[in-house]
């Protein structure tokens, strides 16, 4: 075999061991050799949406207001060498929660009501109310008949994202044979949120729960060292690539477990407006057919 089917041979062999080390491919995929490293790479793990969605729902809407949300942790992007002023995750978890409060047993579970957009709200209603006033002359009724009385909400929900850890275990394994090597490495990080839930009435804080998300972050590399022609010639080739979760995916996963967690305490401790005694007959149903 002459110099190039040698090296058109090893340049298939790379290929094969780099698609078999491929981030996210299961250990036990076809293409995997014997001998060779076949990693797990990182697994997106299900978010709680079907868990919230599928919540069996209460008796009637608990009203809920959030007013503050955000990004507790103060912690910025990783960066070589250089500043970063972008932040580590999202500046808008808000938004996030209200999604999640909203998809809660299909939105049979919270009424949300708008405190973060109070100032622009206000505003129209009351620019709806000074244009009635004008061109219709009834500015007695103007607001009665126009404008329905804001909502009020009986439950504050509180909290924010109050960790976001990385390099918390890094690692990983290479092997080499005849100058053809192949390596794999890992690094995990975790985010966490707190969410407690206000009752307004008398501010006692009802329930507080606590949700954390594993970020994992691979990378697979093959490379090749190899001297022909009695020493004199030289081929060294390098491929590589890495994978991570997104953030802002593990922030929103993480904040749905939280409010899934929150429906679960409340009902535990009777906080919400539910048939309990059904609850008790499906559970012991359900234990009963095991």
């Amino acid at each position: 075999m002459d110099v190039m089917g040698k090296l058109a041979t090893i340049a298939l062999l790379l290929v094969l061991m780099s698609g078999c080390a491929s981030i996210g491919m299961p250990s036990n995929h076809s293409n995997c050799m014997p001998g060779l490293i076949c990693v797990q790479g990182p697994v997106i793990e299900p978010s709680a949406t079907e868990q919230l969605l599928n919540l069996p729902y209460p008796n009637q809407k608990t009203v809920v207001a959030v007013y503050n949300f955000s990004d507790l942790t103060g912690q910025r992007k990783g960066g070589d060498n250089i500043a970063s002023f972008s932040t580590a995750v999202t500046q808008g978890p808000h938004h996030i929660l209200i999604e999640a409060l909203r998809d809660a047993g299909r939105g049979n579970w919270f009424a949300v009501v708008e405190r973060t957009g109070m100032d622009g709200l206000s505003r129209e209603r009351q620019l709806i109310k000074n244009t009635y006033e004008l061109y219709s002359g009834d500015r007695d009724g103007a607001e009665t008949t126009i404008l329905k009385p804001l909502l009020y909400a009986g439950m504050i929900l509180e909290g924010g994202i109050i960790s976001y850890d990385t390099n918390l275990r890094t690692g990983g394994m290479g092997a080499r044979y005849l100058g053809v090597g192949i390596k794999n490495q890992y690094r995990e990080d975790k985010v966490t949120v707190s969410l407690r839930a206000v009752l307004v009435q008398t501010g006692e804080v009802l329930l507080n729960v606590t949700a954390t998300k594993t970020i994992l972050s691979t990378g697979s590399g093959t490379d090749l060292f190899r001297f022909y022609e009695m020493g004199t010639s030289l081929v060294e080739s390098e491929i590589g690539s890495t994978e991570n979760e997104a953030v802002g995916y593990a922030v929103r996963a993480a904040i749905e477990a939280a409010v899934y967690g929150l429906v679960v305490q409340g009902l535990e401790k009777e906080v919400w407006d539910f048939n309990y005694a059904a609850l008790v007959e499906i559970k012991d149903e359900k234990d009963t057919s095991k």
